[in-house]
């Protein structure tokens, strides 16, 4: 087997991927584009694994296996967060969600415990 074809198909799908990242907005397609990028990475070592003799046997698919296992926790921690930002938001854009929270004033918080009594 030659090992152009599998390293030019990891090579387009992490470009996909990246192009992915930067250009969606929807944090779900986010999500995705990284799982195309992480998918890349593991085809880049089962066959370098294939391809090379390493001093360690089957040592790319091994590490392709904890790739997989990053990917699913991943994709676990990253849909918890894009569910509860859209309980909070009703929203899953990237570009309409505030990095920071917005300052809150000492006046207005004490205007509602003097307006509680």
């Amino acid at each position: 087997m030659r090992p152009v074809i599998p390293y030019v198909t990891a090579a387009l799908l992490f470009g996909l991927g990246v192009y992915g990242v930067l250009r969606r907005r929807n944090a779900v397609l986010v999500l995705m584009a990284v799982e195309l990028m992480l998918n890349a990475v593991n085809l880049i070592l089962v066959t370098a694994d294939t391809t090379a003799r390493a001093v360690l046997p089957h040592s790319g698919q091994v590490f392709a296996l904890f790739v997989i296992v990053l990917a699913a926790a991943e994709i676990g921690v990253g849909l918890a967060i894009v569910l509860q930002l859209y309980r909070l938001r009703a929203t899953v854009a990237v570009d309409e969600v505030a990095l920071t929270e917005p300052a809150v004033s000492t006046r207005a918080v004490g205007q509602d415990v003097e307006a509680g009594r």
